[in-house]
């Protein structure tokens, strides 16, 4: 992905202006489908009660076993959890440092938890959990962690290196890559001088030891 290199006296490089407008498109696009299934009416002829005490139907959950406590968590956490990668990529530093990045993605996410859960009271066949909202904001927080130094070494082009970023690639300006051709040149005009002294030619004048030189530069 390209990457906006930062002017001076910036923190750190900068993602560009596709990756984010990418993020954003995938990110409303799921929005759109996870909200479709969460607040389309159900066929159902009776439904629980709402939940607003937090860990009931997550322990309730745990004690019919572990195949349908696995199953009904699992899916809780994973329902919003690319969130926790698409939320980052709108910011141009991925929300800043790790644990920074981290607060501010699980409390987006949970906001948008919460109002698919606020919105679910308005349908008659759905009720509201706030197990599902924790489990929500649990897998958002869970896939930012184990996606974000991916994304900062795909996106912001930067690698791990003893505890802080380094960039990966640096941008060498054309006149320091020109010097040490400069100098090498230069060492082998001396060498050259160094080398008709030795043989008995003596100093050249002046003007012929410039004419010399720039040949030998040249060469």
């Amino acid at each position: 992905m390209p990457v906006q290199h930062h002017p001076a006296g910036s923190t750190g490089p900068e993602a560009g202006p596709r990756p984010r407008l990418a993020a954003l498109t995938l990110l409303l696009a799921y929005l759109v489908g996870v909200a479709w299934l969460a607040l389309r009416p159900l066929d159902v002829l009776w439904v629980s009660p709402a939940n607003l005490q937090p860990l009931v139907t997550i322990r309730a959950d745990v004690e019919r076993g572990p195949a349908e406590a696995l199953r009904t968590i699992g899916a809780g956490m994973l329902r919003l959890a690319p969130l926790g990668v698409l939320l980052p990529l709108l910011g141009k530093r991925l929300g800043g440092p790790r644990f920074a990045s981290l607060i501010r993605t699980g409390f987006v996410g949970g906001m948008i938890a919460l109002a698919i859960e606020g919105l679910q009271t308005l349908v008659p066949s759905r009720v509201a959990d706030v197990d599902t909202v924790i489990l929500n904001t649990l897998g958002i927080m869970v896939a930012h962690q184990l996606c974000y130094a991916l994304l900062r070494a795909r996106v912001l082009g930067e690698r791990p290196g003893h505890g802080v970023w380094l960039p990966a690639q640096r941008r060498r300006s054309p006149a320091r890559e020109a010097a040490p051709e400069r100098h090498m040149g230069r060492g082998r005009a001396r060498r050259h001088a160094s080398a008709l002294a030795t043989h008995g030619q003596g100093p050249l004048p002046p003007g012929e030891r410039a004419l010399s030189l720039r040949g030998v530069s040249r060469g």
